[in-house]
């Protein structure tokens, strides 16, 4: 993969002391045990983006706010003390240092998928990780860094369940996700089960204790959410079938605001060459067992 040279001043420097959260072998969130420290950051010097509306406004209140899901062990929860883990929550942090501002002073906001676009647009948040895949029909409404990793649709059904075995066994079958996902889209285009069997909530968590009490048949979205449901209740729940999406997880920001979506990029370049992002990606969302590697970010 070729790197490109970072172009933001004083670019972000970074030390791992102590990373990720969780118990050892699981991902983060209260599920799986408490948050461990969270990775430290030298916050880089002298960042200035003097086209970029949207980094004036960081730098007016001097720190960042960043939209964020709570329900996605290992990529986005809380544990039971209210700290926050899991590898999105690491990418918005280092997004914070790699700016110039301190990741521990960050404001986070939860935002459901379906209010993404609608916060980014009304400056509710400056940046939103989480889960997030970059699609044409979004990128006419705002922009995206990244992406950041890359996942696919998958299918989290009980652990005695024998006869959903894959996206062509659906039929019959009520298929649950999050309301505004691509997930929930992709299930309708595809005609993989009858349109009323198909259940939406605002959560994908609702979702998984709608399969926990036996209400629908499966939970469909992304795999690196699927897994660290599945993770944190491996007796109960387990993933089936292949892959049947390609889901790049950009940081969504800004429609017009292209110097801050570069800066962005640089960061996530630099992690990728100097291994910063892998030894993220190994504390948190690595170990519920996904094997990835950085993906080149996207320069539009």
């Amino acid at each position: 993969m070729k790197i490109r040279n970072l172009s933001i001043a004083g670019a972000l420097a970074v030390t791992l002391v102590a990373t990720g959260c969780g118990k050892e072998g699981t991902p983060g969130g209260s599920a799986a045990g408490a948050c461990g420290p969270p990775a430290q950051l030298v916050v880089a010097n002298g960042i200035n983006l003097t086209d970029s509306p949207t980094f004036a406004r960081i730098s007016g209140r001097g720190h960042v706010v960043v939209g964020v899901k709570a329900d996605q062990p290992g990529l986005a929860y809380k544990d039971a003390s209210g700290n926050r883990c899991g590898f999105d929550v690491e990418i918005a942090r280092l997004m914070s240092a790699g700016l110039g501002f301190d990741p521990g002073s960050i404001e986070y906001k939860e935002i459901p998928s379906a209010n993404r676009e609608a916060a980014i647009q009304a400056g509710e948040v400056d940046y939103y990780v989480g889960s997030y895949t970059i699609n044409d029909k979004r990128k006419e409404q705002i922009s995206f860094a990244g992406p950041y990793i890359i996942a696919g649709q998958s299918l989290l059904v009980r652990k005695d369940e024998k006869d959903i075995t894959g996206k062509d066994t659906l039929k019959g079958k009520k298929v649950c996700s999050a309301t505004g996902t691509t997930s929930i889209q992709r299930v309708r285009d595809m005609g993989l089960t009858e349109p009323g069997n198909i259940v939406e909530f605002k959560t994908g968590s609702e979702c998984v204790s709608q399969l926990l009490d036996g209400k629908v048949d499966t939970n469909t979205t992304d795999d690196a959410i699927l897994k660290g449901y599945a993770a944190a209740s491996p007796d109960e729940l387990k993933l089936v079938g292949e892959t049947f999406s390609e889901e790049k997880y950009g940081i969504g920001l800004a429609l017009t605001d292209k110097p801050l979506r570069e800066a962005m990029n640089d960061v996530l370049a630099k992690a990728a060459a100097d291994g910063t992002w892998q030894k993220l990606y190994d504390s948190t969302l690595g170990k519920s067992g996904i094997p990835a590697v950085p993906p080149a970010p996207e320069r539009y």
